[in-house]
């Protein structure tokens, strides 16, 4: 059997996880193969442009020479020294049941072509278990002592690079062996490293970190859900119970979406269930984030009701299609948009959608018409600003009332435009968490 090429790490999927990582590597002075089956992946970074926005992403990958970062389709034929998995995971949009087609063929890919030196690093996220029941046995098929480890990613979109040399790396692996070169390998770029002592705790770490978030956004949500159905502002409840109170603060009210959080929790309440137990409190939350893209779209319909306005027959601009505003990102990926325009679809004249960063043909494949702010909101019956971008902070009163229909509908996610907004004669502003 061939032996391992000498210092060559193969990292499969150039997406969000895996392309930093790869261009991380090859900037610590690795020899990359990044391997990707996408014809558009590879062809966008010959022309030297990642196909996503990341700060930072197209000057590190102008940096690195095409000796250290050769991007392919394949593994090679003689077994790299490392191999890392970043394919992504998903879950089934009906059942919620995880969906791991992509990581079992990467993984019967890299079974075809290493040696017993090989390592092989998961980094894709996935249930509790995946590693030692589906990867592993994989690996046996082409070698009988395999080195393995889990090696999860944390990191958010928009300081991808950054956090991927702060934020502590989570390493849990097959024996003492795939541990320490698990370590060696990642220290270069993660030099602040948490051993767990085996491939599920790993597993796992990844699935809380995005639960918990997801339950202390839920609470949040849940308070502004109680407040608008009370007459009560969540934000006043909430800076009120947080002040000067040595208890964890309560976290104010917002859009919870994302690849990651519409998924983990879904993949921990399987990995759980699997084993006998059903987690309600992460499937509360989840169900509770859920409701919210519902609940603004419901406000917005009433609002247009309340003042004799037809949904079949109003214009509606959506701002912000990513899911996020800060950091900004293009990921539309579990955003409100989505779920809004796929509720919209059909019922409504004019469905306009507005992002500072999410490109006009992207929008258009989600269902909504691209527009810039000026042609959005002219002649607009309401604005849904679903995301906190700063360069919202542009939609003052003038500029709304000298263009949308009176009264002009605001439904602001996240207040952004609360201190602007509120109480302006001609504007029913309404906002997450204030009836």
């Amino acid at each position: 059997m061939n032996q391992p090429v000498n210092d060559t790490v193969a990292v499969i999927g150039l997406g969000y996880v895996g392309l930093p990582l790869a261009l991380s590597l090859a900037r610590a002075g690795r020899r990359v193969i990044g391997v990707d089956v996408d014809p558009g992946v590879r062809a966008a970074l010959a022309a030297g442009a990642p196909r996503f926005l990341e700060p930072g992403l197209p000057e590190l990958l102008e940096s690195v020479g095409p000796e250290q970062f050769i991007v392919t389709d394949r593994l090679p034929d003689e077994p790299p020294r490392e191999i890392i998995i970043c394919v992504g995971t998903a879950v089934d949009a009906e059942t919620h049941e995880p969906d791991l087609r992509h990581l079992v063929a990467a993984a019967t890919l890299v079974a075809e072509h290493i040696s017993p030196e090989t390592l092989v690093v998961v980094r894709s996220t996935v249930p509790v278990g995946t590693c030692r029941n589906v990867v592993l046995p994989l690996l046996r098929r082409r070698v009988e002592a395999p080195l393995l480890a889990m090696c999860p990613e944390r990191i958010i979109q928009g300081q991808a690079l950054r956090e991927l040399e702060e934020l502590p790396q989570i390493i849990g692996a097959l024996d003492e062996r795939s541990l320490e070169r698990t370590r060696r390998l990642l220290k270069p770029i993660a030099a602040d490293q948490v051993t767990v002592s085996n491939l599920e705790a790993a597993e796992m770490v990844k699935l809380v970190c995005n639960a918990h978030t997801d339950l202390i956004y839920g609470f949040g949500n849940e308070i502004a859900l109680m407040s608008s159905a009370l007459g009560i502002d969540a934000n006043e409840v909430i800076a009120a119970a947080n002040l000067r109170y040595p208890r964890p603060d309560l976290s104010k009210p917002g859009f919870v979406g994302g690849s990651c959080l519409i998924k983990d929790p879904y993949l921990l309440i399987h990995s759980a269930e699997h084993a006998g137990y059903a987690p309600p409190m992460v499937a509360a939350a989840r169900a509770v984030n859920e409701a919210v893209p519902r609940h603004a779209l419901d406000t917005v319909v009433k609002t247009l009701a309340a003042h004799g306005r037809s949904l079949e027959s109003a214009k509606i601009l959506l701002g912000g299609i990513a899911y996020k505003g800060r950091p900004e990102t293009d990921d539309v990926r579990g955003s409100a948009a989505v779920e809004i325009v796929a509720d919209l679809r059909g019922q409504v004249a004019v469905l306009g959608g507005h992002d500072f960063v999410v490109g006009a043909e992207r929008i258009t494949q989600i269902g909504a018409q691209p527009m810039s702010l000026e042609e959005g909101l002219t002649d607009a019956d309401a604005l849904l600003l679903l995301v906190d971008h700063p360069r919202y902070g542009v939609l003052d009163a003038e500029f709304l009332l000298t263009r949308m229909r009176k009264p002009a509908i605001v439904f602001d996610m996240w207040g952004l435009l609360e201190s602007a907004l509120s109480g302006v004669p001609g504007i029913e502003y309404r906002r997450l968490g204030r009836a």
